[in-house]
This record gives structure tokens, C-alpha cells and sequence, in this order.
């Protein structure tokens, strides 16, 4: 099992770095050989590495390996329980940051038939609560919380050391939360 989970991951990997290479913040149309390409690659991670390699390594070292294999930024002591990071070039995880069971780091979206990428970053320290999503533009600053099933619209700036929940985010308003908007 140990075996096919290896050759799991590391097909994903190949297939990432073959068919569409490094990937960068821009814009594609719906119907262009980048999007089948891309989606080829996500068809190796949902349907082949996720079974055989990424849930069984979800919280452990060999996740966050294979994540930075496929491009994604992570610093050291980074807590990881999803792999799914669509585009992992576009994702910096900061030292210590946390991405809990769940949470979906979205790099893209789709608007008029064009996928819009862009990056998404949690700073040292920031924290994803279980379930969470956070959309291209996104950041996380240093130590910042987003609590359980909440979700960071696209461009919005959770500031560092306060704490966020809802869909979309808003100020925690419990005892210990000086939160501001985001930016």
C-alpha cells in the first residue's frame, strides 16, 4: 500500500510539472489548452493521489512534501490536513501556519467563461479553521484565526493576530478579539 501510494503521489507530481509546468497569477479563457491541461493534472490528484496517497498522509510530513512537490510554498512546522490546494504554486503557507481538516486554499475562479488565478497566502502562524475556504488574493496575516466553515471572499486581508469566522468572514466578537474589516 506503502508502494502505491508513492507511485500515487509521485504520478500526480510528474503529470503537474509535464503538462502545464509552473504556474503563474493571469488569466485563461474557458475553452484553452491551459484549462484541459490543468485539469488533467486535478484529475490525477482527485481521482489517483487522493485515494492511494493524500488522505491516508493528511496531517503528517509526507502531505506537506508532496504539497511542495507540486509547487506550493510551506514553511517549516506547517500543520496540512487537505490537499486540496488547486494550483499549489500559487499557495505560501507560512512557518507554523494551519490548514485543518477540509478547508479548500482556492487559487482560481471562474467569471464569463475566463479562469482568473491568483494567490493565496497565510502568513506565520495564521490558522484555517476545519472546513474553511479562502479565495485567490487572499491572505492570512501572522497569527490570524478564520474559525470552522468561514470563508475569506476573494481580495480580502484577514489582519495579523485577530480572529474571523462566518460566510463571509466578520469580526469574532467574542472576549479577546480586537478584530478590524479587512482590507
Amino acid at each position: 500500500m506503502l508502494v502505491a501510494g508513492a507511485a500515487a503521489a509521485g504520478s500526480a507530481v510528474v503529470a503537474k510539472w509535464i503538462l502545464v509546468g509552473r504556474i503563474r497569477a493571469g488569466e485563461h479563457p474557458l475553452w484553452s489548452s491551459f484549462i484541459w491541461r490543468n485539469e488533467v493534472v486535478d484529475t490525477f490528484i482527485e481521482m489517483v493521489s487522493a485515494y492511494w496517497f493524500a488522505r491516508a498522509a493528511s496531517g503528517t510530513p509526507a502531505l506537506v512534501w508532496w504539497l511542495r512537490a507540486l509547487g506550493a510554498r510551506i514553511g517549516r512546522g506547517t500543520w496540512c490536513e487537505s490537499y486540496w490546494l488547486p494550483e499549489a504554486d500559487l499557495v505560501s503557507l507560512g512557518r507554523n501556519s494551519t490548514v485543518n481538516r477540509g478547508c479548500v486554499v482556492q487559487t482560481h475562479l471562474f467569471h464569463d467563461r475566463v479562469m482568473s488565478l491568483d494567490t493565496v497566502t497565510l502568513e506565520d502562524g495564521a490558522t484555517m479553521g476545519p472546513h474553511g475556504v479562502i479565495l485567490p488574493q487572499a491572505s492570512i496575516g501572522s497569527g490570524g484565526t478564520v474559525g470552522p466553515a468561514s470563508l475569506v471572499m476573494r481580495g480580502e486581508s484577514v489582519p495579523a493576530s485577530t480572529y474571523w469566522m462566518g460566510n463571509p468572514v466578520s469580526p469574532w466578537s467574542g472576549p479577546a478579539s480586537p478584530a478590524a474589516k479587512p482590507k
